[in-house]
């Protein structure tokens, strides 16, 4: 066996109907798509959402809300889970974007926001785009720094 006698499955394969050639084939005429309407006209396409005349839902619902192109997403960060990077890397005093990136934390497109969740022992000098007020102070309060990007 090999690739120049390879044939389907008896009874697999079946020969395409050809519609619309002419009265002795009995299928011409109206080549089987009944009479005039746009279904039965060359190009036609139906559009999406048509629901045959009826009102489509994406008109019967009504408009709401918007899409805010300035909007800034910033990916969250505990002061808990910087404690936690600390107790693994002894040697830990500075939480750069860096670091973050290199535990998996974040990726390099990421906007970083440090939050006041959990609790912070030591001592660190940490730099992101943005912080709440309770994570400045859970951080300076061991003497530590708060650097935005």
């Amino acid at each position: 066996m090999d690739l120049s006698n390879l044939t389907p499955a008896e009874g697999s394969v079946k020969n395409k109907k050809r519609i619309g050639r002419g009265q002795g084939s009995g299928r011409g005429g109206t080549a089987t798509k009944g009479h005039k309407g746009a279904q039965s006209r060359s190009g036609y396409k139906r559009k999406i959402g048509f629901e045959g005349g009826q009102m489509p839902l994406y008109r019967r619902l009504p408009k709401f809300g918007f899409k805010n192109i300035n909007r800034k997403e910033y990916k969250p960060i505990n002061i808990g889970t910087l404690q936690a990077l600390v107790d693994n890397n002894k040697k830990v005093s500075e939480i750069t974007m860096e670091l973050l990136i290199e535990n998996g934390l974040v990726t390099k497109r990421d906007l970083v926001k440090i939050l006041g969740d959990g609790e912070l022992k030591a001592k660190l000098e940490v730099t992101a785009h943005a912080f709440t007020k309770s994570a400045i102070a859970a951080i300076e309060a061991q003497g530590g720094n708060a650097i935005k990007i």
